[in-house]
């Protein structure tokens, strides 16, 4: 099982040992350790993106896998991108996100609620932008021949993710195909060829 630390100050003196907090217990304070606020997540390491369908690879490090996060409100990933390979919309409902390209050219945006205006453009090495909180937002290389990479800060210690095409078309059990039939003024028959395909989680 996962067991959280409330690192802070504040939580240790008033929190009790076997209270949750953000869904973790608190670890009692006389028995945090260096090794509690340490994780070897080797960031500096290229993952694997041939055996993703969409190119991409995202490595959290969050509070599922660092638990001496919790209540800190921060987390990190590492996102990898093999030539052409994208990060999909996605949504992280409790974070905003600071990403830096660490390696590459970079085509990303977000969209707002409505009206949904797109804010897009090319980032190169060294460029920072940032996604606003739960807003859909995505990412592409745009190298045919070269693999991209970058590095997320997140303002949750468990930013949580929703992956669009995953979410509408990969739920179980299935959205009905007369509600998404209707909401993307198409044919069932596509709704059904859509919810048939193998949706790919790339956030590991």
């Amino acid at each position: 099982s996962h067991l959280s630390y409330c690192m802070s100050f504040a939580c240790y003196m008033l929190i009790p040992k076997q209270m949750r907090v953000n869904g973790f217990p608190c670890k009692d304070p006389m028995a945090v350790n260096p090794e509690d606020f340490f994780n070897p997540a080797m960031l500096d390491q290229p993952r694997d993106t041939k055996n993703s369908k969409v190119g991409s690879n995202v490595t959290n490090i969050n509070v599922i896998n660092f638990p001496g996060l919790n209540t800190l409100g921060i987390s990190l990933a590492r996102i990898d991108y093999g030539p052409l390979g994208v990060n999909t919309p996605h949504i992280h409902p409790r974070a905003t996100e600071l990403l830096t390209v660490l390696e590459g050219t970079l085509y990303l945006g977000f969209v707002t609620s409505n009206p949904n205006r797109l804010f897009s453009r090319v980032v190169k090495k060294g460029d920072v932008f940032v996604f606003p909180k739960a807003m859909i937002h995505f990412q592409m290389n745009l190298a045919h021949d070269k693999p991209a990479a970058a590095l997320s800060s997140l303002s949750s210690q468990n930013p949580g993710v929703i992956s669009i095409a995953n979410a509408v078309f990969g739920s179980n059990p299935p959205i009905s195909d007369d509600v998404l039939a209707t909401a993307f003024q198409v044919e069932k028959k596509l709704i059904d060829w859509l919810q048939s395909q193998f949706w790919e989680n790339n956030h590991y």
